[in-house]
């Protein structure tokens, strides 16, 4: 497992993260711990998880992902571990966060309110990296930066991020941190997967150029690149067969992630996958670690035995004949979620 500083800080950690939003509803308790624990063993030291955990979004599990993993927290060394949570920014079109009634945003009272639970149901006294989940455009950067900082100073997080993030978004809380004096963002959280480039667009500069790491979510696209949706196939109990056979929200977020367009990138990409004699799972985590803007590529697993095709990439490095392969694929099919 190699490892990474994020952004400017102190703080380094494995370039594999593990993501937690399933565990509380897709993942049971049991197999939660099953999973964390081959993580650990495995050399992952970098684990991630939101006040707003488990996904879909509800208000009878809201919680329980910090739960499962305070539980599982009590029996490693903390400082053998670093924590990453996140408090919700306001409710948007995706979706409404089910803290404090759906009434989010990222001012004093509920970025206050949200550590205190956040630290009380993980159980410990400091988060390593604290996140804003969604960003809050309409609440001013001043007083969002203002209170991170106030909570640095506490002892209560050691360094701040973001996630779902603009360029404009993320420039903004950078300047305002220069101007205030205040501690900034030095991680971002967004999505990035080979069906998911748009980063690369803007948002990969402002990273180079201002000192912060991204660590990317949904690298094998929810899913889909491991090509278990290819040819129409929905199977039992995988996140997007439940969304697509759902309404609202879920519905167009099932839609933006299995289409024809993504279908036929992926089938695509497990071609490049094969005559390389690798897993399309372990490529697409593989290619997500293979970028100077990336820090650690979060994974999500719905069960233990997944993790064997995510492992493999711990240390393998893509050749350059597999990445033009690669290129060669999101050219012939730009943005396929859009």
């Amino acid at each position: 497992m190699q490892h990474r500083r994020l952004g400017r800080s102190a703080i380094v950690v494995s370039d594999i993260c593990m993501g937690t939003m399933t565990f509380g509803s897709q993942v049971d308790e049991t197999e939660a711990l099953r999973v964390l624990d081959r993580s650990y063993d495995a050399g992952i030291n970098f684990y991630d998880t939101a006040e707003g955990y488990p996904v879909p979004p509800d208000i009878k599990w809201v919680g329980r992902t910090e739960e499962i993993v305070g539980k599982w927290l009590k029996t490693k060394p903390r400082d053998a571990i670093i924590l990453a949570t996140k408090v919700s920014g306001p409710s948007h079109v995706w979706f409404r966060s089910p803290c404090r009634n759906g009434m989010t945003a990222l001012d004093r009272r509920n970025i206050e309110t949200a550590i205190d639970a956040s630290l009380s149901k993980l159980g410990t006294d400091y988060i390593d990296l604290y996140q804003t989940h969604w960003p809050d455009h309409d609440t001013a950067y001043d007083e969002t930066m203002e209170v991170l900082d106030e909570l640095v100073r506490a002892g209560k997080v050691r360094i701040t991020g973001c996630s779902n993030e603009t360029s404009w978004g993320l420039m903004k809380s950078i300047a305002t941190a220069e101007r205030l004096g205040t501690v900034r963002y030095q991680t971002i959280q967004n999505n990035f997967s080979l069906n998911n480039r748009r980063f690369e667009d803007e948002l990969a500069q402002v990273c180079r150029k201002e000192g912060v790491s991204l660590i990317p979510y949904s690298p094998i696209a929810g899913g889909v690149l491991s090509g278990k949706y290819n040819g129409g196939a929905r199977p039992e109990g995988a996140r997007f067969s439940r969304y697509l056979a759902m309404e609202g929200r879920q519905a167009q977020m099932g839609q933006r992630f299995v289409n024809p367009r993504t279908l036929d990138a992926t089938e695509r990409f497990m071609g490049v996958a094969a005559d390389a004699g690798l897993d399309p799972v372990t490529m697409a985590v593989a290619w997500s670690k293979q970028h100077d803007f990336v820090a650690s590529t979060i994974v999500g697993v719905g069960a233990e035995g997944q993790l064997d095709a995510i492992l493999a990439a711990a240390d393998l490095v893509l050749p350059d004949d597999v990445m033009k392969a690669i290129n060669a694929v999101s050219r012939a099919v730009p943005y396929p979620m859009g």
